[in-house]
């Protein structure tokens, strides 16, 4: 990613900051080889709601604050339906869906789909201009 400004000097989305070996390293999730540690250190699991930024929490309804009952995950049910082309209460939907029917044969379901979503690279979004806005950034509007 690069540091490109608009002639304010703010930085540019991050869409459009995305170098040509970023968007191949998004597209083939290798970014997410790092978080591959926290599993090791228990601090995440291979599947359970993606762990965002914590200046979401105040965002969050009180259904909404259930994904933090359990572990965060790599991949979730959130990602295999629709990856990064969901929006934020689709997103956050899903995440309440795992947390409620929590079980070996959905976590069965999910590493399988998302074997599928990586090896396909479908539901990935590389196009500057579809990155999705930041959460806190739509909700405060409301």
């Amino acid at each position: 990613m690069t540091d490109k400004t608009d002639k304010n000097g703010n930085l540019l989305p991050d869409g459009e900051r995305l170098t040509a070996i970023g968007k191949l390293v998004r597209k083939t999730s290798l970014d997410e080889l790092p978080q591959l540690i926290n599993i090791i250190k228990g601090d995440m699991s291979f599947i359970g709601p993606r762990p965002l930024l914590i200046r979401y929490l105040p965002y969050y309804s009180k259904t909404e604050k259930k994904r933090h009952s359990i572990r965060p995950g790599i991949t979730g049910l959130a990602q295999i339906s629709g990856r990064n082309i969901l929006n934020w209460n689709d997103r956050l939907s899903k995440d309440i869906e795992y947390v409620e029917h929590l079980s070996f044969s959905l976590d069965f379901k999910i590493f399988i789909k998302t074997i599928q979503k990586v090896i396909t690279s479908k539901d990935v979004v590389v196009n500057p201009n579809s990155v999705i806005q930041d959460l806190d950034a739509i909700r405060s509007k409301h």
